[in-house]
């Protein structure tokens, strides 16, 4: 008869998902299972949140509040957050870490699994390239849109780092400064907080293309009306992005 070969540590490879089985540590303590859920190029996952909840700074509902969270944004959109690992305990607990709409930016916080809803997986990734006054839209690491753009002006810088597309806004006048689409970011001006929602940076039209390329704004980057239609129709919710 043969003898079955003991497993100590298993690692499956699904996709980019990296899951890991349990291991015993020294303590007989069992490890979490820890599973990688977006490398923020090529593979992401969000999720809305589903109840309010808090954001703590370890997955351990003892650890220090980093940030509350609604189901809502200021603007009364869903509330959605960018997921970037999991783990799950013996004891039944399940924690994801998550990027949070909130400054600094780029922090990131860990939420119960049962306070999101079901994932959603996005391959596109948005560079923005400040020195250039360029952004790039990335699907799988081929580009599928780029534009010039305009960008904060020196004493409202648009910020740097991390974050992702949180909410999609069709402006009422279509003719105004937010042109005639709004993407929202989880990124916040550094310099502005009595800004709408609290100085949200986003990424929208304008009604003076003229001024494009540049830094010509209040830290939202500002791209022609007709080239931000195009990316509205390739960058879903949930996409990575990344200030440069």
């Amino acid at each position: 008869m043969r003898r079955a070969l003991p497993i100590t540590l298993a690692g499956l490879l699904v996709g980019l998902t990296l899951v890991v089985a349990p291991a015993a540590t020294a303590a007989g303590e069992v490890e979490p299972f820890k599973r990688q859920l977006s490398n923020e190029r090529t593979l992401s996952r969000w999720a809305h949140v589903t109840r309010p909840t808090l954001a703590r700074r370890a997955p351990d509902a003892d650890a220090r509040t980093v940030k509350r969270l609604s189901t809502r944004t200021a603007d009364g959109s869903p509330e959605v957050v960018l997921a970037l690992q999991d783990r799950r305990y013996s004891n039944g607990d399940h924690w994801v870490e998550v990027r949070l709409p909130m400054r600094p930016n780029g922090e990131t916080g860990w939420v119960p699994r049962e306070a999101l809803g079901d994932w959603n997986r996005v391959t596109t990734r948005l560079r923005i390239y400040r020195d250039r006054r360029r952004a790039v839209l990335y699907d799988k690491d081929r580009v599928v849109w780029s534009a010039p753009i305009g960008i904060g002006k020196r004493q409202w810088p648009t910020p740097g780092g991390p974050s992702y597309v949180r909410e999609r806004i069709i402006p009422a006048d279509r003719k105004g400064i937010y042109g005639t689409r709004a993407i929202g970011l989880s990124a916040y001006s550094d310099t502005l907080s009595d800004w709408p929602g609290g100085g949200v940076i986003g990424i929208h039209g304008t009604n003076q293309p003229g001024l494009l390329p540049g830094r010509v704004s209040h830290g939202c980057v500002r791209v022609e009306n007709r080239r931000i239609e195009r990316l509205w129709r390739l960058m879903p919710l949930g996409t990575p992005v990344r200030v440069l």
